[in-house]
């Protein structure tokens, strides 16, 4: 049973539920209500020669986080939980990025850099190219579900939602590049959405100094949702029989 400083979510008073220890209290939550949403490990976020290396952000955390998402990964689909791959990009030419009259034309750095780099230009979050293909070691598994992402949330102008809804899923755990960015702007709209949104902060990946770390940390605990690790996920999720 849980006590008064646990969150029950959807399906979490269930024989199948489990408790997860997080910050500011623990949830109860059933792995058939739940997915795993891996927001962007892709070559152009993670990888030496992508567009965030080239863009001249530091990456050398990226391995660790991938490291620790494959873990996640492999527990959640022992447990029955759905695993949800996000991809952020464009088609080829760029149509769905955006022009001048577009926010997204000026803030995305991968725009700049092709622009300020013309020997780049077509080559960067492309579909179908191997900037916007995700890590080698991070390859959807049968069950899985892919979906692409033209804007910073997960939730614009996606079947995000749909696909989570008709599955029955209303909590989410959140792995992935960047914390700051990509992957922030996604908790935040699911919170409005009334998901319940877990960030695992060992297994994301932040762009710019290590306060932006801290400071989605933050902002997720306080204010839009649940802070936990990869070892606490494991931990509750590697007890609980797949359905």
């Amino acid at each position: 049973m849980a006590d008064d400083q646990t969150v029950i979510c959807p399906g979490g008073d269930g024989d199948t539920a489990v408790t997860l220890p997080a910050r500011p209290e623990a949830l109860r939550l059933a792995p058939e209500h739940t997915a795993v949403i891996v927001v962007d490990m892709q070559n152009a976020y993670a990888s030496k020669g992508g567009y965030v290396d080239l863009a001249g952000f530091d990456i050398s955390g990226a391995a660790g986080t991938i490291g620790k998402i494959a873990t996640v990964l492999d527990t959640a689909r022992a447990a029955g939980v759905q695993v949800v791959f996000l991809q952020n990009g464009w088609d080829p030419a760029y149509r769905e990025a955006g022009g001048p009259g577009s926010p997204n034309w000026h803030k995305s750095n991968a725009l700049k850099t092709m622009r300020q780099r013309a020997e780049l230009a077509g080559t960067l979050l492309a579909r179908g190219g191997w900037d916007y293909a995700l890590v080698d070691t991070l390859t959807p598994q049968p069950g899985d579900i892919a979906l692409q992402k033209t804007r910073y949330s997960a939730f614009f102008n996606s079947q995000l939602d749909s696909t989570l809804r008709a599955r029955g899923i209303r909590t989410l755990i959140f792995v992935g590049i960047a914390t700051n960015v990509c992957v922030e702007s996604t908790l935040r709209d699911a919170f409005h959405l009334e998901y319940f949104g877990v960030m695992l902060a060992d297994a994301t990946h932040h762009l710019g100094p290590p306060e932006m770390q801290a400071a989605s940390v933050y902002n997720v605990e306080k204010f839009f949702g649940w802070v936990s690790t990869t070892a606490d996920f494991c931990g509750s999720f590697g007890q609980s029989p797949k359905e």
